[in-house]
């Protein structure tokens, strides 16, 4: 490969993995602009947009719902509706009005975020250039602000879970006193705290990873003359049908788990 194509080769890698993005400081849009005051603009609409989605094909399934025989869409819903239910009711065993609720919506939204992976890598970005608007990344589970913002979230939670479940008191007395005793407190504190930082991280850093590393090798794949793109493309899309709902189910279940573990008694 020559010096040219190796330089067009990584930059058509690094503009299709570019966020458009706006600096709030500046007020202006800068591409792959860095910094706490910056949005990533197609990050943002696209999961406000897959989150809007999920919301109204549930809604459409639940005004469409009937006693009688169900359609098809009925079924769809029913059938991951029972299946969250199912898997929650496995995992925590507390009552809760809110968990399955919760474990659904991650599980959908999540889904739908890492589904955008199997879209042709040029149909979006090419619709887009044709608008004006030079980047846009159209997969949000690549955006390291989407899964840690789903895993900030997913930490409140763990806390307010902690505390519903032993007291103010009893959840901070338990960073000291679990699992080595009261009598090494020091230990405790620090084995919680690392313990306590790694959930949520782990969990963002797992689905980012992965979805990072599917979307550069389809990019790698689209370099390759037209007919050996549909040789190796073809078995991989089939592959990550796989692996999107799998990461979806992943990041769920990890959700559960961990406020099951905040909520009940050592």
């Amino acid at each position: 490969m020559s010096a040219d194509s190796e330089s067009d080769a990584t930059e058509y890698i690094r503009h299709h993995l570019t966020n458009l993005t706006l600096d709030l400081k500046e007020g202006a849009i800068e591409p792959g602009a860095q910094g706490y005051w910056t949005l990533q603009i197609d990050t943002l609409i696209m999961s406000f947009g897959l989150g809007a989605l999920f919301c109204y094909v549930f809604w459409l399934a639940a005004r469409q719902a009937t006693s009688g025989v169900p359609g098809g869409l009925q079924n769809f819903v029913e059938a991951i509706v029972e299946f969250i239910d199912r898997t929650v009711k496995d995992t925590f065993q507390a009552e809760s009005k809110v968990i399955a609720p919760l474990a659904l919506t991650i599980f959908c939204w999540v889904f739908l975020a890492n589904l955008m992976d199997l879209v042709p890598i040029d149909l979006v970005p090419s619709i887009m250039a044709a608008v004006g608007v030079e980047y846009w990344k159209l997969l949000p589970s690549v955006d390291l602000n989407f899964t840690f913002g789903l895993s900030l979230s997913v930490l409140v939670l763990m806390v307010a879970y902690g505390v519903m479940g032993h007291g103010v008191a009893g959840y901070f007395k338990s960073f000291l006193t679990h699992p080595l005793g009261p009598w090494l407190a020091p230990a405790n504190l620090i084995l919680n705290i690392v313990e306590f930082v790694a959930k949520p991280v782990s969990l963002s850093l797992r689905l980012f990873g992965n979805l990072y590393a599917a979307e550069l090798i389809f990019l790698m794949i689209s370099l390759l003359p037209w007919w050996l793109q549909w040789v190796l493309g073809t078995p991989w899309a089939i592959f990550h049908i796989l692996v999107v709902p799998l990461q979806a189910f992943i990041f769920m279940m990890l959700t559960v788990v961990y406020l099951a573990m905040a909520y009940e008694q050592h």
